[in-house]
């Protein structure tokens, strides 16, 4: 099968229909959903919180996430308590901390016991990113409690010799947990950054960054597959979830020019293919529906709009697809009795697709024109962080984009470093 390089025509995001042509949009059926929705999960009856009470340190990201999309953080801070107590519920940052491992110096995904002597989970990449994606909605990075070298150190400790990260203390391998280790360290302003003219031997004498970059960046490379894709480790199935992580750790590695090189060691010049054949991979997920997969002939999922748009933000291609069909698809997940967003339409609601979804919606540029007409500054989502884009900018956080063709770059990307690495067809 010979892959065409050339641009398909897709419909972009500015040519999308406007908000009313596309489909509603529940607001405020929305925002009382997460509002709502801790105080559902804390119920002793409740099913849901019995089985996402280990990783409730990503739900309630999720939670802040979604609703940071649609007010301000004042707002945010008001409604879910995040710096200060609701009544009895202590406030979340209080919580945070409360779930702060200090045997391994990472974030468990809860804990047990009261704040005043609390029993944390064993601390894990993916909740201590969590836990520092929470903090920085709160502008709490500073917080005296927080102990950045003991974290830098946990996220150290967790990168091994080929240049991958384990997840925990007990092994377990996935690029989930490079781009998870690269990004708490980002947060905490203790990324390196590489300096890929250097030669071999001057790369390995670096011996005060606190992680190796250039490893951790190739071991990224040795897990694409030959349709472009990322797998979860060298050799596993391309998966749209893992090409996100994948995309995202190069992106904060300011190493996407291996797209198109495969590592350093090829040559400074650019090709054009890597990236294309990735970008290809990512426009095929799309449905008949309007919605993305994350792997051929499975169904659509709405938690798809952030994985494989983010990427494609990152790369910027997003024009690749169709975001007036996704956009529909998305809104015709929406719970239009009780609020939220499920994983497909007549599905039930929950907030991980709710972030996820308002995260698409925010991507392809909907959520602007519904503020527009509905009189609201809708915030945006940075596609590098998975945070909002005014925290971004207030943290000074800068990772690297590739520009669109003809060198465009959306504005919520122009802070970051510019790549320009699509020539004009």
């Amino acid at each position: 099968m010979v892959l065409s390089k050339t641009k398909p025509t897709m419909a972009t995001a500015d040519d999308a229909p406007t908000a009313p042509t596309i489909g509603p949009f529940y607001d405020a059926l929305h925002k009382a959903y997460i509002v709502a929705l801790g105080e559902k999960l804390d119920s002793p009856s409740s099913y849901e919180g019995a089985v996402t009470e280990h990783l409730r340190m990503s739900g309630v990201y999720w939670s802040l996430g979604a609703l940071s999309l649609l007010r301000d953080a004042d707002e945010v801070d008001k409604l879910m308590g995040l710096t200060s107590s609701i009544g009895e519920r202590p406030a979340i940052i209080d919580w945070v901390f409360a779930c702060y491992d200090k045997r391994t110096g990472g974030f468990g995904g809860n804990c047990t016991g009261s704040l005043d002597s609390p029993c944390p989970h064993d601390g894990h990449l993916l909740y201590t990113l969590s836990a520092l994606q929470i903090l920085a909605m709160a502008d709490a990075l500073d917080d005296a409690r927080l102990d950045k070298e003991a974290i830098v150190k946990f996220v150290a400790s967790l990168q091994n010799e080929d240049g991958s990260f384990s997840g925990d203390e007990w092994g377990e391998i996935d690029t989930r947990f490079s781009y998870c280790a690269l990004s708490c360290l980002a947060l905490l302003g203790r990324l390196p950054l590489p300096n890929w003219a250097l030669d071999e031997e001057v790369k390995s004498e670096n011996e005060d960054s606190v992680i190796d970059i250039y490893k951790a960046a190739d071991y990224i490379m040795s897990c694409r597959n030959f349709d472009g894709g990322f797998g979860c480790v060298p050799g596993a199935e391309s998966h749209a979830g893992q090409v996100f992580t994948c995309i995202g750790t190069l992106s904060l590695a300011h190493s996407l020019h291996l797209l198109d090189k495969g590592n350093a060691r090829d040559g400074p010049d650019f090709n054009d293919g890597g990236a294309d054949l990735l970008a290809w991979w990512l426009a095929e997920r799309q449905c008949d529906s309007g919605g993305l997969n994350g792997r051929p002939e499975k169904q659509a999922d709405v938690c798809y709009s952030w994985w494989i748009l983010s990427a494609l933000s990152i790369m910027g291609r997003v024009s690749w697809i169709n975001t007036s069909k996704l956009g529909q698809f998305i809104l015709k997940s929406q719970d239009n009795d009780d609020g939220g967003i499920a994983d497909r339409p007549q599905d039930m609601p929950d907030v991980y697709h709710t972030f996820f979804g308002l995260c698409g919606l925010s991507l392809i540029g909907h959520m602007g024109r519904i503020g527009d007409i509905e009189g609201r500054n809708y915030r945006e989502v940075d596609p590098v962080f998975a945070l909002p884009s005014d925290v971004v900018q207030r943290l000074g956080l800068r990772a690297q984009v590739i520009s669109e063709y003809g060198g465009v770059v959306k504005d919520r990307l122009k802070t970051h470093s510019i790549l320009n690495m699509i020539k004009t067809p």
